[in-house]
């Protein structure tokens, strides 16, 4: 069973960042007097928006399952593309892809090692086909040749190297069909035509399905098993909506012997659970009480899970395997700050590690199991060494009804000389939401962190309820909260951060994409004394019309969203979606709003942010707008996404104070269309 993840500038510049943070360290010394704190952040250099959002040097560094070559994302005429080298000679590499629009955002290796394949989708409207370049002769291929179709991996097999199983909805947007796929033909072969509406399939390494997964009437999941290709007439595993988020199949080891699970029925948080094919019988292997079990590393031949990981605060590895506990120490004592594991041979003596030491640059290194030696492949980021980058502190925030609030404190450089995670004065702070809302916000190097710090904020992001990783019922405490309690605990978070000395009461800013811009929208209409000013990005206005434009291949699993969100089709469901809405409240606007959104959006439409824009400025309330007519939801090109980020810095340091870098140029070399408000930046 194959585990897949459920997730410039000029030396001279680099030198003069790593001479001056030098200069500002020794003044953040602990004998530094408390009021010198603010003068202090103005002494340290900005980091310029290019260095943290424009192109990394290298990303997403793998390596085949043969071991004969190494990979990563490099920008090709500043557009990130997918290059190879040989695995004993990494100087050696050329370049494998050809994107000049649109960074391309998921590569991986056949599991022949024969090609490299990745999706690609078209100005962002998240219609992702797939293709494919041969290693031996660079020739490339759409692998998925149609139009307003969404390509999903549905299962690949470490025996059988030369296809892999592929859902794809060409016959009808809201439902995957399943083909086979022929990684040298091309040719796709209808496995299985979805006229039910599952939402999902699972194989096994001999690419036969095995689980059909539908939601249920109570907004869970029921999941057949599969034999000889016929799906049994009744579920043999269920779901309710209190476990819909936490429990799945989660794979076979290769010989079929062994089903794993992530499971939280009967529980609070999700425990990794092996079942017996044979008996039927099921043992739990790993569990937590603080968080669930957040992902697994299983031996790329045999498939067993050799080792978990518990990700609460921070994210922690650990082996039942004793060799692969021994290499998990061994990386351990070795890098600084946060690792994983991104790549393994099939051979399993070659891993591609990649280390986050919190303060610098991510590095990826090439890990020689056998010969127990790291070798350096990259630095993500070189511009940024020496950067006065600052500390992450985790911290645990109370809510009002005594949840706990996993969360996450960046201070601004000089203002926090001992270290406590508490500054010597108040500062101004944006409350960075993430969106989802159903993610999370980690630990580790943060771009928005380290950008809004830098320019003298607090950046708090919170874990509000609703949340995953931290058990159902942290997640179940979210239902029917939007606007409600989860707004509470953000609110509850702001109020920590005042009374704790971090924030000023007057200067803080609430921030966010998707859910997240949603809640800034709620910050500033439903408690619209409380923020200085908000930013927008993708958020929706209008939960019903949310709902009614949708993704049609989201229509599988939509009762989930009406029992979490409220149901349209009922008189209150519709009533609560109504009352939710920021759109409603426009008028309560009382503090400056800056918004950005892609045109191409699939999730949240431009019409959500049209229709709040039009609300205020029936109102007579200004905001600045903010379209990209080639960006879907969020900006993936980097000149978008910095010129988006530089109008962002200045209008918080207009109603916060803060230090901003000068607009130079960054709009005239992107696509922003700045619909209203240009006069207000």
């Amino acid at each position: 069973m194959t585990y897949r993840k459920k997730l410039i500038v000029s030396a001279i510049l680099s030198v003069s960042l790593a001479a001056l943070a030098a200069s500002a360290n020794a003044q953040q010394g602990a004998n530094m007097p408390a009021a010198s704190a603010a003068e202090a952040v103005k002494s340290v250099p900005l980091i310029p928006r290019e260095a943290l959002y424009g192109n990394p040097t290298r990303a997403s560094g793998g390596i085949s399952p043969d071991g004969k070559w190494l990979s990563w994302m490099a920008p090709h005429e500043g557009v990130m593309n997918v290059f190879i080298a040989p695995s004993d000679d990494p100087t050696a590499a050329r370049r494998m892809t050809n994107s000049t629009d649109r960074p391309i955002p998921q590569y991986f290796w056949a599991p022949d090692s024969r090609s490299v394949l990745y999706v690609q989708d078209k100005a962002g409207d998240e219609n992702y086909l797939l293709y494919q370049v041969d290693v031996a002769t660079g020739e490339e291929r759409t692998l998925t040749p149609f139009e307003n179709t969404r390509v999903q991996v549905v299962g690949s097999s470490t025996t059988i190297r030369d296809k892999i199983l592929v859902g794809l909805n060409n016959r009808d947007p809201r439902f995957h069909d399943v083909h086979l796929l022929d990684l040298n033909t091309g040719e796709l072969s209808l496995v299985r035509q979805n006229d039910e509406g599952f939402v999902g399939y699972l194989a096994d390494d001999s690419l036969t399905l095995r689980w059909a997964v539908a939601q249920n009437a109570a907004g869970g999941s029921d999941m057949y098993e599969i034999v000889n290709g016929q799906i049994a007439p009744e579920p043999r595993e269920s779901t309710g909506l209190e476990d819909a988020l936490t429990t799945s199949v989660a794979g076979y080891t290769t010989d079929g012997k062994t089903l794993y699970w992530i499971d939280s029925r009967g529980r609070n948080t999700a425990a990794l659970i092996a079942e017996n094919t044979e008996t039927g019988e099921k043992r739990v292997i790993a569990e937590s009480d603080k968080a669930d079990i957040g992902g697994a590393l299983a031996n790329p031949v045999t498939g067993e899970v050799e080792a978990y990981s518990v990700y609460y605060l921070k994210n922690e590895w650990i082996g039942i395997d004793p060799a692969v506990k021994a290499s998990l120490d061994f990386l351990a004592s070795r890098l600084p700050g946060e690792f994983g594991v991104q790549g393994r041979t099939l051979d399993d003596t070659k891993w591609i590690i990649g280390n986050d030491p919190l303060t610098a640059p991510s590095k990826v290194y090439l890990y020689d199991r056998p010969a127990g030696t790291l070798t350096e492949l990259y630095t993500s980021r070189p511009e940024l060494v020496g950067a006065p980058l600052q500390t992450m502190h985790p911290v645990e925030i109370p809510a009002r009804d005594g949840l706990t609030l996993p969360s996450y404190l960046t201070l601004p450089p000089g203002s926090d000389p001992d270290g406590d995670g508490v500054p010597s004065a108040a500062t101004p702070m944006v409350l960075l939401v993430h969106g989802g809302p159903w993610a999370r916000d980690g630990f580790g190097f943060n771009r928005a962190h380290q950008w809004l710090a830098n320019r003298g904020y607090a950046v708090l992001s919170v874990n509000f309820r609703g949340s995953t990783g931290f058990g159902k019922e942290f997640v179940n405490a979210g239902n029917l909260e939007w606007a409600g309690k989860m707004h509470d605990d953000l609110i509850d978070a702001v109020n920590w951060a005042i009374e704790r000395g971090v924030a000023q009461r007057d200067s803080i800013a609430i921030m966010g994409g998707s859910y997240g811009g949603y809640a800034t929208l709620v910050g500033l209409t439903f408690t619209p004394d409380t923020f200085a000013c908000g930013v927008d990005i993708v958020g929706p206005s209008n939960l019903e019309t949310l709902l009614e434009t949708i993704p049609p291949y989201w229509e599988p699993q939509v009762k989930q969203f009406h029992e979490r969100m409220g149901n349209p089709n009922t008189p209150e469901g519709l009533q609560l979606l109504k009352d939710r809405s920021p759109l409603y409240k426009a008028d309560q606007i009382r503090k400056p709003l800056l918004i950005g959104q892609g045109a191409n959006d699939p999730r949240v439409k431009q019409s959500e942010s049209d229709q709040i824009v039009e609300a205020m400025q029936k109102h007579g309330i200004p905001v600045t707008y903010v379209v990209f007519p080639d960006e879907g939801h969020g900006f993936a090109k980097p000149t978008n996404n910095i010129a988006f980020n530089a109008v962002t810095e200045n209008f918080l340091a207009t109603c916060l104070g803060g230090r901003a870098e000068p607009i130079s140029g960054e709009l005239e070399k992107s696509t922003a269309q700045i619909v209203t408000g240009a006069d207000l930046l």
